[in-house]
């Protein structure tokens, strides 16, 4: 199983809006083929791996299917995986964990022992689960797993005063940074974000053949016709999300390329749990964020937050800007609690990744 977590591993980049899963054919102690999922509307790694088997001369029947997700018994962009196990003679699976995709939801296993097929599940299912876990959170509360990347100094300041923040954190992490990009169905930043540092909110550390979306919350429509984020609209998307009404612009933005959300809230800003849920309707599974102290605060402050990843350079910055902008406190117990779910250095820099309570 381990074999095809690291199978599945391989489409980390590419899979979406489908799950990242691994699957690996195993006759006789021996892996005879293996595969991963393929890019949405091509094949799922359990067709992969049979095709593999084939082309090495193998035969499957009688053979164990190991995969990193209960296999589909439905149609969608490509024909139920259930079928093509039970008419190539599998005999064994063992499924990482069972897809919470509403349209599977355990059935899929279930077709496999109605056909005489042994069925083992769990196996390795937190390490499965983390492999798709903005698949996971889509399927189960129709939005997507949102994480928020900052670089701070070790007194938690992200910039000067004078909005100088090139460069807090080393090279290493800036290309792990990229990596996080990379796998994310969106990269979301606000407009403040936009204005001062005309982001291009693209990979560009590591070769890719998907762009994410980019997500631009600017409530009153300021985004320069000559931003970087616009630049290139094909290759991704860019979806400018709004709260007030201005034809003549709106009419600019979109010849330019750009997608338009008109999405207010009671207050005249940006609806942040209403974008969350739109994301989810439009298959976001992961939202990368990288975004000013303002617009950080209010998606915590809204609940809107699954994740910071933190990369924290060995400096100090003094009277300079935070991390994220939340109310004062008078009391402790109002505190904000996340916890630790991994640390690690990256090059001179240190990351974290913490989860809220």
């Amino acid at each position: 199983m381990q074999i095809a977590l690291d199978w599945a591993a391989q489409g980390l980049y590419t899979t979406t809006p489908n799950p990242r899963v691994g699957c690996v054919l195993v006759q006789h102690q021996q892996i005879i083929g293996a595969g991963f999922t393929q890019p949405a509307g091509q094949a799922h790694a359990e067709i992969q791996a049979l095709r593999d088997a084939e082309s090495q001369h193998h035969d499957v029947r009688g053979a164990t299917a190991y995969v990193t997700l209960e296999p589909c018994n439905h149609f969608g962009r490509t024909p139920p995986c259930v079928d093509a196990l039970i008419n190539a003679g599998i005999k064994r699976v063992v499924a990482a964990i069972a897809d919470p995709n509403p349209h599977v939801a355990g059935r899929g296993l279930q077709r496999l022992r109605a056909a005489g097929i042994e069925v083992i599940c769990p196996v390795l299912e937190d390490a499965a689960r983390e492999m798709n876990i903005g698949f996971f959170r889509r399927m189960q509360t129709e939005k997507p797993w949102v994480r928020m990347k900052v670089a701070a100094s070790l007194d938690g300041k992200t910039a000067l005063n004078n909005n100088q923040s090139q460069w807090i954190t080393g090279e290493t992490a800036r290309a792990d940074g990229h990596h996080w990009r990379a796998r994310a169905c969106a990269v979301l930043t606000g407009i403040g974000t936009l204005l001062q540092d005309d982001p291009q909110l693209t990979v560009r550390a590591l070769p890719v053949t998907r762009q994410p979306l980019r997500v631009i919350v600017d409530s009153n429509l300021q985004t320069p016709m000559n931003a970087k984020a616009l630049q290139n609209p094909d290759k991704g998307g860019v979806l400018i999300v709004h709260a007030i009404k201005n034809p003549e612009i709106e009419a600019r933005l979109i010849a330019a390329g750009a997608n338009l959300l008109f999405l207010p809230n009671a207050n005249g800003k940006v609806d942040l749990p209403g974008l969350m849920l739109e994301l989810g309707r439009r298959e976001i599974n992961e939202l990368h964020v990288e975004a000013g102290s303002k617009l950080n605060g209010s998606l915590i402050r809204e609940a809107c937050v699954d994740e910071l990843l933190l990369y924290l350079a060995p400096c100090l910055l003094g009277d300079a800007r935070g991390l994220v902008d939340l109310p004062a406190l008078d009391n402790l117990t109002h505190q904000t609690r996340l916890h630790f779910h991994q640390v690690q250095q990256i090059g001179d820099d240190l990351r974290i990744l913490a989860r809220f309570l």
